[in-house]
C-alpha cells in the first residue's frame, strides 16, 4: 500500500501553502493513490503538539488522471502552535497510514501579525569575539584584570602552569579597535555587527557577567561604545549584543564570591538581596552552576526581581537598546523559561519594533525540546530567529564532499519548518567562537590523535591550505546564498585557522591576509546588496549533471549558485544566463558551462517561464 500512495509536503501541490502558516489560514492538502487496491476514504489527521487525540478531516475524491486518484480537503487552524499530521487509507484490505517513514508530517502555525524586522533581511552579519579584533588607542580603555595582558599576536593560553583553564589571558581589543576598521567591515557589505558579551567581566571571553550595566573597563567607556554605534549607524551598520541571562559570573556584583565588588553578594550573605537569585545545595560552597562550571553560578528563572532588572521598565535591556543597540542575542535561549524569553521579546519590541531578537538554538529550532519541555520560538511571542546550526552543518558536509541530497534534505527540511520572516532573519554560520574554525574543519586532516597542545601548534601544508581554501569558497558562497542572514566569524575572510575554544579565538594579523579569499568574501557581500530582492525571495533546487543548484528567486531575476564538490569538471547547462558573478563577467549566448572539480559559480539568470 505504501508504494501506491504519493505525497510530498515540500511539492505545493500536495500542500499548499509550503510550509508554516498564519492562524486562521487556508491550507490545502492533496495525496495520490495509484490504481491497485480499492480505497473508499481518506483521513488526514492532525495532532495538536502534546495530545494524543487528532483532528480528522475527511479528503474528498476529487479526480483521476490516468491511474492515480486524487483526494483533497480545505482546512484552517484557529490556534497558534505545533502540529503533526498523517493520512489514513481505508480501504477494502484494512485502513493504511501515510506517514514520514514513520514519523509525523509537521507544520507550524504562528500567530496573526507576527513580524521580524526588515532591515536585516538580505544583510550580512560580522561576529566580533571582542578581546581579539582589534587594538585601538583609546585611553578610556582601562586593564584591571586578574590575569595578564599579553602582546597582540602571542599565542593563546591553553592551561595554566597549575593545570587550570581560566581564560584571563587578554588581548586589548577594544571598541576603538572596531571603530578603525569599520570601513574595513563596509567592504565586506556588512550590515549587522555582532559583539561577544561586553559587559564587565572576569574573563576574555565575558560571558560570566560581572555588572550587566557597565561595560567592560578592558573595551572602553560608555561614551566609546556610543560612539562605536553612532559611527557604524553613519555606514549603514548596526550593533547586535550577547545577552547573558540564564547565568552570571561567580565574581560579580550578584554573586561576589571573592569579594570583588562593594556589594554584599548571594554567596556572602543569605542577606543580600541577591540571594534568591541562585540555588545553593549546601551554602554557600554547593550551588546550581552552568553546566558545573562554579564560575557560572545559574540564575534561578524564579528570581522576579533578576527578571525585573533585566526585561523590566528602565531595565538592562532597555538601557542599551536606548543607547542605540539595534539586536539582541541570547545565549543559551533553551535553557531560559519560555515566560521569561516572552519578557525579553516584550522589552526589545518596546525599543523598537525593528529591534532584531535571535535564539542561540543548535538544533531545528521549530521541535526542540529542551529539559524534557518542548520550546516555542516562532509563534509570535518570541524569538525572530535562531543561529542556523542545521546549515553549518549541512554546509561543511557538502563542502568537504558530501552528498548534495543530504544538504538539499536540511536545508529544505529548515526552510519548511520555519516561519519565512523567522527564516529570513536567522543567523547563517559556518563557525563561531564555540567551534572549529571553518577551514580548520574543511581541510579534512584528523586531529584525532593530538591534544590540545598538539592543535594549538599545528599549521596546515600548503597543499592542505589550498584544498581547504577551495571548499570555503564554496561553503560561504552557499552560506551567502542561501535564506537567512550569513554570520561571518571575524577572520574567516582572511584565512585565519584553529580548533576548539580557546583556539578559535585568537587575534587577527591584520598584516597577514589570503587576498583571493578577502576578495571573494567582498564580492559575495556585494552580491547580497546588489541582489537584495532575489535574497529575500523563494528558494529551490535543480539538478544538472550531479551538480548542487541553489536558486533564489524573486521577479524574472534567480540567482543560481552551482558548485561542484568532486574531482571532474561538470557542465552545467541553462538557458537565459545573463552573467557570473563571481568571475563578473557576461554569459553571452552561452547555455552550458563548465564547472571546474571543487568549484562554484554564481549565475544571473533571466526567468521567462513561470516556475511549476
Amino acid at each position: 500500500m505504501k508504494d501506491l500512495i504519493y505525497f510530498d509536503s515540500k511539492n505545493p501541490h500536495c500542500k499548499y501553502p509550503f510550509g508554516s502558516v498564519e492562524q486562521n489560514s487556508e491550507m490545502t492538502f492533496r495525496i495520490f493513490a495509484k490504481d491497485g487496491v480499492f480505497v473508499y476514504g481518506v483521513d488526514l489527521e492532525i495532532f495538536e503538539d502534546g495530545k494524543d487525540s487528532p483532528y480528522v478531516f475527511p479528503m474528498a475524491f476529487s479526480c483521476k488522471r490516468g491511474d492515480e486518484s486524487e483526494y483533497f480537503t480545505k482546512i484552517s487552524i484557529v490556534k497558534a502552535g505545533l502540529y503533526w499530521y498523517r493520512f489514513v487509507f481505508h480501504s477494502e484490505n484494512g485502513d493504511h497510514i501515510k506517514d514520514k517513514d514513520g514519523a509525523l508530517y509537521q507544520f507550524t502555525v504562528y500567530e496573526k501579525g507576527y513580524k521580524t524586522p526588515d532591515w536585516i533581511k538580505g544583510g550580512v552579519i560580522y561576529h566580533i569575539f571582542a578581546d581579539r579584533f582589534n587594538k585601538g588607542k583609546d585611553e578610556s580603555a582601562v586593564f584591571d584584570k586578574k590575569g595578564v595582558l599579553k602582546e597582540w599576536g602571542e599565542e593563546v593560553t591553553i592551561v595554566d602552569p597549575d593545570g587550570v583553564f581560566r581564560a584571563n589571558d587578554f588581548y586589548g581589543g577594544n571598541f576603538q579597535g572596531i571603530i578603525d576598521k569599520l570601513d574595513y567591515l563596509k567592504s565586506l557589505g556588512v550590515t549587522l555587527i555582532y559583539l561577544s558579551p561586553i559587559f564587565q567581566s572576569a574573563s576574555n571571553h565575558r560571558y560570566d557577567t560581572g555588572d550587566y550595566e557597565k561595560v567592560d573597563p578592558l573595551l572602553g567607556d560608555e561614551q566609546k561604545f556610543a560612539e562605536l554605534i553612532a559611527k557604524a549607524k553613519s555606514k549603514g551598520m548596526e550593533i547586535m549584543l550577547d545577552g547573558v541571562f540564564n547565568h552570571t559570573g561567580a565574581d560579580s556584583k550578584y554573586f561576589n564570591k571573592f569579594g570583588s565588588y562593594p556589594s554584599v553578594g548571594a554567596y556572602q550573605s543569605k542577606q543580600s538581596p541577591y540571594y534568591d537569585w541562585f540555588d545553593f545545595y549546601k551554602f554557600p560552597d554547593e550551588y546550581h552552576c552552568w553546566w558545573g562550571i562554579t564560575v557560572t553560578p545559574t540564575v534561578s528563572q524564579r528570581a522576579q526581581s533578576f527578571r525585573d532588572m533585566i526585561a523590566g521598565e528602565d531595565g538592562v535591556i532597555d538601557k542599551w537598546s536606548e543607547l542605540g543597540v539595534k539586536g539582541w542575542r541570547l545565549d543559551v535561549v533553551d535553557e531560559l523559561r519560555e515566560d521569561f524569553v516572552q519578557d525579553i521579546r516584550r522589552a526589545v519590541k518596546r525599543n523598537g519594533d525593528d529591534t532584531l531578537l535571535i535564539g542561540e538554538v543548535w538544533e531545528d529550532a521549530s521541535n526542540k525540546i529542551a529539559y524534557s519541555y518542548r520550546r516555542h520560538y516562532f509563534q509570535g511571542k518570541e524569538l525572530d530567529g535562531v543561529m542556523n546550526y542545521p546549515f553549518k552543518e549541512a554546509t561543511l558536509a557538502y563542502a568537504s564532499g558530501g552528498s548534495a541530497d543530504g544538504f538539499i534534505d536540511t536545508v529544505m527540511t529548515i526552510v519548511e519548518n520555519y516561519p519565512r520572516q523567522s527564516l529570513d532573519v536567522t543567523m547563517n554560520l559556518i563557525d563561531s567562537h564555540d567551534t572549529s574554525r571553518a577551514l580548520s574543519v574543511l581541510s579534512g586532516e584528523d586531529m584525532s590523535y593530538t591534544d590540545k597542545a598538539g592543535r594549538r601548534d599545528h599549521r596546515m601544508s600548503e597543499e592542505v591550505y589550498d584544498r581547504a581554501k577551495r571548499r570555503l569558497i564554496i561553503a560561504s558562497a552557499l552560506q551567502f546564498m542561501l535564506p537567512g542572514v550569513p554570520s561571518v566569524f571575524y577572520g574567516d575572510e582572511r584565512g585565519m585557522q584553529g580548533y576548539e575554544d580557546p583556539l578559535c579565538r585568537r587575534t587577527v594579523d591584520w598584516n597577514a591576509c589570503d587576498e583571493e579569499l578577502l576578495s571573494h568574501y567582498k564580492k559575495l557581500g556585494a552580491i547580497r546588496k546588489k541582489y537584495n530582492a532575489q535574497m529575500r525571495g523563494d528558494t529551490y533546487f535543480e539538478y544538472c549533471d550531479g551538480l548542487l543548484i541553489l536558486c533564489r528567486a524573486s521577479g524574472r531575476k534567480i540567482i543560481k549558485t552551482v558548485a561542484n564538490n568532486t574531482d571532474r569538471s561538470k557542465t552545467y547547462r541553462c538557458k537565459n544566463i545573463k552573467k557570473e558573478l563571481l568571475s563578473d563577467t557576461a554569459a553571452g549566448e552561452l547555455d552550458s558551462v563548465a564547472i571546474e572539480p571543487w568549484s562554484v559559480k554564481i549565475f544571473v539568470v533571466e526567468n521567462n517561464e513561470k516556475r511549476k
